[in-house]
């Protein structure tokens, strides 16, 4: 009786519209039972809330349901071992009641879902899961691009597929797959009777951060010479649009693609692509004298946005942002300085020494919110990624490899990439004839 009178009261509170309900409720719950211990009693009741919130999944009424996705956030980002318990024994409960409230919820409550699918995958790591969740997710993340414009939406949905494939994802093809979906946000198909429909500022800054975050995880650009003009093209003329946030993105990812000699690999395609006949050589010849003046106009805008003056009522954080960035791609461009970068997580260093692990960092870090600190102290997967290892654990390399594979794959700091990265440095020493610097830049400290 005392756990279906938990359960009665768990439900109320999920399905109450007043927000404080919660602590009366966990109140209540602890005066019930004085014969349990504090602790005993506190994991009891974590439990029971998130059994009882994804039975609220099944609610009819859609604040129901959002309140009960709210508390599995808050769980997943608040208590990573506990989330694990939980997900062996609901995972499939939940990925599938989430994937309906994709298809059948408010903006608000798609949002919620699409962030706890990726909490969801975070949280399992790469394997069987992971790949079930990227699979299972596809078709109705796609389907919900298309319905409605909300902003806040389609940022939390371009997030969850950006993450569930940078988990799931087994290979390139998986990556490519998702990209392609995330760049037709803002470049669609459309057919005759379909009117394009121009991407807000805040929609296309997340199209671009989540595209040039699974970038990071390719090695070397399989994309068509087409497509790949198409997306530098399309990312410079994102420099010099008027929002700040923009800009940021567009900077962000021409600095991947630089960094992974991608631009200058497309180049010598163009040019080596006559097959001998004059009219193809004159394509050639001009494709590539189209990107080397690409390269030339990029160049430009990032020198000019890193000492932009700022305009009236411009925010001093975001320009110093903007000035910051800019003046570390520039001197990545000009010197080949790559930014190294420190963070304190609880006393620990965790460094990134590349664009990409940069990328990578940030963009996770803003996914994962106030659960950062969490799951970077516990979430082995992320650790791996980062080569992060907490001085507490003193975990051992061989203790948490198991789908080491995957893994390696996907970081930069795998003997593969580090290989790889040191190739590409030495290469850049001998046609830039310098030597090859170390320039640093602390991002700050992560308190909590």
């Amino acid at each position: 009786m005392g756990k279906r009178k938990t359960q009665r009261k768990n439900a109320t509170m999920l399905d109450s519209d007043d927000d404080n309900s919660s602590v009366s409720s966990s109140s209540t719950m602890r005066s019930d039972r004085m014969s349990v211990s504090a602790s005993e009693e506190v994991e009891f009741n974590k439990d029971s809330l998130l059994d009882e919130a994804v039975d609220a999944l099944y609610e009819k009424r859609g604040s129901t349901r959002e309140k009960a996705l709210a508390v599995i956030i808050e769980a997943f980002n608040s208590n990573l071992q506990q989330g694990q318990q939980f997900v062996e024994r609901k995972f499939a409960t939940l990925l599938h009641q989430c994937l309906n409230s994709i298809k059948k919820g408010s903006s608000k409550e798609i949002s919620l879902a699409s962030h706890t699918i990726g909490l969801l995958a975070l949280t399992v790591g790469p394997g069987d899961n992971a790949r079930e969740i990227l699979e299972e997710s596809m078709i109705p993340l796609s389907q919900a691009f298309k319905s409605g414009s909300d902003p806040s939406k389609t940022a939390s949905l371009l997030e969850c597929m950006a993450v569930i494939t940078f988990v799931g994802g087994n290979d390139p093809e998986d990556t490519e797959k998702s990209m392609q979906i995330i760049w037709q946000v803002v470049h669609p198909k459309l057919g005759s009777n379909v009117v394009a429909v121009k991407p807000s500022a805040a929609v296309i800054t997340a199209v671009v951060s989540a595209w040039s975050f699974l970038l990071t995880t390719m090695d070397g650009w399989r994309l068509s010479p087409k497509l790949w003009q198409e997306s530098i093209t399309y990312l410079s003329s994102l420099l010099d649009k008027d929002d700040r946030s923009v800009r940021i993105a567009a900077g962000e990812a021409l600095a991947v693609i630089f960094e992974m000699g991608s631009l200058e690999k497309f180049a010598a395609e163009t040019k080596g692509s006559s097959d001998g006949s004059a009219s193809e050589g004159n394509k050639s010849k001009e494709g590539f004298s189209y990107i080397q003046g690409l390269k030339g106009k990029i160049l430009n805008q990032v020198r000019d946005l890193s000492v932009e003056a700022g305009g009236k009522g411009s925010a001093k954080k975001d320009l110093n942002n903007q000035r910051n960035l800019f003046k570390d791609v520039l001197e990545f461009l000009e010197d080949c300085y790559s930014p190294n970068t420190s963070m304190k997580i609880g006393g620990d260093l965790l460094q990134t020494s590349s664009w990409s692990q940069l990328i990578q960092l940030n963009f996770l870090r803003c996914f994962l919110a106030g659960g950062f600190t969490k799951h970077m102290q516990e979430n082995e997967f992320l650790q791996d990624i980062f080569g992060f290892t907490p001085n507490k654990r003193n975990l051992l390399g061989s203790e948490h490899m198991s789908n080491g594979e995957k893994r390696m794959y996907k970081s930069p700091n795998s003997a593969l990439n580090k290989a790889r990265t040191q190739l590409l440095n030495k290469q850049r020493m001998l046609s830039a004839g310098r030597n090859f610097g170390h320039y640093a830049v602390n991002v700050g400290d992560e308190d909590s």
